[in-house]
């Protein structure tokens, strides 16, 4: 990891090196504005010097927090399941501004998250044994997954019951 320079190098120099820290940073994967902050700070660069880089990152289009947040959400909810409250608490510790996070989940259906849960509780209903018996164990393991990728407890029960009914409806056919 590059530190900073010593004080005696001129503040062009420092820019280019603060720049050079956030492209590179930037290669891997997309970072909000706070994210590439933070980490030239850690590296101590001065505020002035991280805000001239980080304006300019900006005005060239590699840094949209906007951008990163729709991208954010689209990728989370589709590989990860991720429900409303999950992604606003991710985006929340990358550093995006709330009237941001609201833009990024403003395209979210009505009824869409509660598709998601109903999709992801089918998934593991698909692999799981229903034994007489363990039912409120399973549901309680249902329920528990729902609220660990952020979908809110009385969907998540609501889901799990509707589920496991129609689940035990269909074995029995």
């Amino acid at each position: 990891m590059a530190s900073c320079p010593p004080r005696s190098t001129s503040k062009a120099t420092r820019e280019e090196q603060a720049r050079d820290v956030c492209l590179r940073l930037l290669t891997v994967r997309a970072r909000t504005r706070a994210e590439l902050a933070g980490q030239l700070a850690k590296r101590g660069y001065p505020d002035d010097v991280s805000e001239d880089v980080l304006d300019r990152l900006e005005q060239v289009g590699l840094v949209d927090d906007a951008d990163f947040a729709e991208q954010w959400v689209r990728s989370r909810r589709a590989n990860a399941g991720k429900g409303r409250r999950a992604l606003i608490a991710e985006l929340r510790t990358k550093g995006v501004d709330s009237e941001v996070i609201e833009a990024a989940m403003a395209d979210d259906e009505p009824g869409a998250e509660r598709a998601r849960a109903e999709r992801l509780v089918a998934d593991k209903l698909r692999r799981e044994k229903l034994v007489d018996g363990e039912e409120a164990k399973l549901a309680r393991r249902l329920v528990g997954m729902l609220a660990r990728r952020g979908y809110g407890q009385t969907m998540a029960f609501d889901v799990v019951k509707v589920a496991l009914a129609n689940e035990r409806e269909r074995r029995q056919v």
